[in-house]
């Protein structure tokens, strides 16, 4: 451990010391069915990360979600239902802050047949959400209690986010986000790292989930069919003028994820309900986009003279790697190699909270939990030397930034004189 002061090594030494009542937490912890929509379950998940935040932070507050909403096939809106958020924080009066952020839903419903942990081999979990995320949940729990039980950052605070709604987009945590957001200056977000080696993500694209239903005129498709106006052809014309988007606008993806209507063959449907995604790389693609998503509409409705109501937007903007990322970045790979661990990073195409915080003028690296891999799928593992081991990364380089190695790049601080140095 070359290059660490004895603060940061005793530090280190107790995360090590940690390892196998986090491997145990981890398991107990990814048996709890925590899916986006079952809210049982993410209340449950939520009570158990309430009651580690308060041994730790001064203040432990349930937020609940923000209004988000959808439509039906009818084209009606409809509510979605969303499940509470964590927010825990320390020293609210320090103006020098971080954000922390997790997330409490997985992917895996109640009624997937993923639902249990098994040991692939003496150092590899498999597990729903053992990578994404509540191996780094607890990596992000273990970092900052390994900081305050040294008292190392006594004039440095910082905020947890712990959304409930994350893989579907975090519409109910959103505002919650940014308003705790705003008050920092840097941030960590604890999703898995990018390869199984701990490679972490640098620029992200960012991100947009949209549905229209459109509404045409019933008719006998025998009789008269040209007294009707067919909603599912009308979807079908608008999927495709979307997907060519990506040959016309530059970096952009799209991804034509579901159309359905219709019913029976003698009848023309009057109903047709149409989703995407699309990831643009910078802003100057996302605006592009949303002008040619409101002209292709338009052109659509015109065309077959149907009805169309969207709802969804960019969610998440697209995330840079700009001089004061980069300045993080190269803080993360400095201690990470006093640790004697190689760090490196890409760009990605995924997106998580990351971009939401980057969006606020926050420095934030958002890979810092566990190594694993085949996240989203019932091959889902972690590696579970990485929780002592990226706890170690987080909780040394928060340090690092409580004593001012960022304030080069971030700007003028207040005083430091209750800071660990040594």
């Amino acid at each position: 451990m070359t290059g660490l002061s004895p603060t940061e090594i005793g530090i280190v030494e107790h995360l090590r010391r940690r390892q196998a009542d986090m491997a145990a937490q981890v398991v107990d912890w990814a048996q709890v069915n925590s899916g986006s929509r079952n809210l049982a379950g993410l209340e449950q998940m939520h009570q158990h990360l309430a009651a580690r935040l308060t041994e730790i932070a001064d203040t432990v507050a349930t937020v609940a979600p923000g209004p988000a909403e959808t439509l039906d096939e009818a084209g009606r809106t409809v509510a979605l239902a969303h499940g509470a958020n964590l927010l825990a924080r320390k020293r609210v009066a320090c103006a020098r802050r971080m954000i922390l952020t997790g997330h409490m839903d997985t992917v895996f419903p109640p009624d997937h047949p993923f639902q249990t942990c098994r040991l692939i081999d003496d150092d590899r979990l498999n597990g729903p959400g053992t990578a994404d995320m509540k191996g780094g949940l607890l990596v992000m729990i273990e970092a900052l209690a390994a900081l305050e039980a040294a008292n190392a950052i006594p004039d440095f605070g910082w905020d947890v986010v712990v959304n409930a709604d994350e893989e579907v987009s975090s519409l109910g945590s959103a505002a919650l986000l940014r308003e705790t957001a705003r008050r920092c200056q840097t941030g960590m977000t604890f999703e898995p790292s990018v390869t199984v080696d701990g490679t972490l993500a640098s620029a992200r694209r960012g991100s947009g989930n949209f549905t229209v239903a459109v509404t045409g005129r019933s008719a006998h498709a025998g009789r008269n069919p040209l007294d009707g106006r067919n909603a599912v052809v009308a979807a079908a014309d608008l999927a495709v003028r979307l997907d060519a988007l990506k040959h016309e606008i530059e970096g952009l993806s799209v991804n034509v994820a579901r159309l359905s209507g219709g019913g029976a063959n003698n009848v023309v449907p009057d109903r047709a309900l149409l989703s995407w995604n699309m990831r643009p790389v910078d802003l100057a693609g996302q605006q592009a986009a949303e002008q040619a998503i409101a002209q292709i509409i338009a052109q659509v409705s015109a065309d077959h003279a149907v009805t169309i109501a969207l709802a969804g937007s960019f969610a998440r903007p697209p995330k840079p790697f700009d001089a004061k990322h980069q300045a993080l970045f190269g803080l993360v790979r400095e201690t990470g190699a006093d640790l004697g661990l190689a760090i490196d990073w890409q760009s990605s195409g995924g997106v998580c909270d990351g971009n939401n915080i980057a969006a606020q003028n926050v420095a934030v690296v958002d890979t810092m939990g566990v190594r694993g891999g085949a996240i989203h799928t019932d091959e889902e593992f972690m590696i579970l030397s990485s929780l002592s081991e990226r706890a170690a990364l987080a909780a040394i380089t928060m340090l690092r930034i409580a004593q001012g190695r960022l304030d080069h790049v971030l700007g003028s601080a207040p005083d430091m004189a209750g800071v660990a140095h040594d």
